[in-house]
């Protein structure tokens, strides 16, 4: 098939280019900046309200990544404002580009956040059907799946996927935990209680390759590996990985408060979520556990 990727250009982008090209798929992304990147690209931006035509003549699956990093900068009044519009206007502008041009796309798989839920406690598990959070990234994501269903009412088979946090080499959260673990100063933060449903990058790429290919699947999926566990059982177990201690009592929700502001929020807080849905399509994790995910990663 012919896949057209926002977003192409980030780490699980890049990753996912590989795999479809693995499987005989032609991919293009769509980006800001066409000429600087290596793989065939066509050029859109949200703040003009432009999309190349050409690229969606083309496609006929669109994989929908694109968005601000949320981790990336202090959460000024500005900086949410560019975390929302980049997910929900980019999304918008990308339906009614599908609306307005002729194309030949059938299917969207856009990606969402595992944040939906908002913070859970250790004794819930959250499903597709579970309600949404009320704190800033749970709005983002429900705003951003709110366009999304655009794509359904456009007559598109609609594939959401809530991702948890991707563990990689190249990118997303690891490579920030793991840093003090080599340097002997890995702890916990926070409680190091609250949970982590995490997902190593492949299982997370191969999960996006079966929404595009699969015509069975539609509709919302939680894309998290069936083990979720404690922020301090993933900082031990990075730690045993890379033969480092763990002695430093965990770093206080107050001083991550105080060092990142309302962005703390993204350590601190965690839910607890359900790949059984996902499961039930036949879908089979590679890393279904941290210590597996760990040693492709980490070696």
């Amino acid at each position: 098939m012919n896949i057209l990727i926002t977003g192409g250009s980030g780490f699980i982008g890049r990753r996912l280019t590989v795999l479809l090209k693995s499987r005989g798929h032609q991919v293009t992304w769509l980006v800001r900046n066409p000429g600087q990147v290596a793989e065939k690209a066509y050029r859109w931006s949200v703040n003009n309200q432009f999309v190349d035509s050409k690229a969606l003549r083309e496609a006929e699956v669109l994989i929908h990544l694109a968005g601000e990093n949320v981790a990336s900068k202090r959460w000024t009044r500005s900086r949410k404002k560019q975390i929302l519009e980049s997910r929900a206007e980019g999304t918008r502008l990308l339906v009614d580009q599908i609306l307005k041009y002729p194309n030949r796309i059938t299917t969207v798989v856009c990606a969402s956040a595992s944040g939906f839920y908002g913070d859970g406690g250790p004794d819930d598990l959250f499903t597709e059907e579970s309600r949404p959070g009320n704190d800033f990234l749970a709005e983002v994501t429900k705003k951003w799946e709110y366009e999304a269903l655009g794509f359904e009412r456009a007559g598109r088979r609609l594939v959401t996927l809530r991702i948890g946090v991707v563990l990689s080499r190249d990118g997303g959260a690891l490579p920030k935990l793991v840093q003090p673990v080599k340097w002997f100063v890995g702890a916990a933060l926070g409680t190091g209680k609250q949970y982590m449903s995490w997902i190593h990058i492949d299982d997370l790429c191969n999960m996006f390759v079966k929404a595009a290919e699969d015509q069975s699947m539609a509709g919302i999926y939680n894309a998290v590996a069936p083990q979720p566990v404690d922020n301090n059982t993933m900082t031990r177990a990075i730690a045993g990985r890379l033969h480092r201690p763990v002695f430093l009592p965990a770093v206080p929700a107050s001083v991550l408060h105080l060092l990142l502001g309302e962005m703390a929020t993204i350590v601190t807080g965690g839910a607890r979520l359900s790949s059984e849905k996902i499961e039930k399509t036949g879908f089979q994790f590679a890393f279904p556990d941290p210590e597996s995910a760990l040693k492709d990663i980490l070696g």
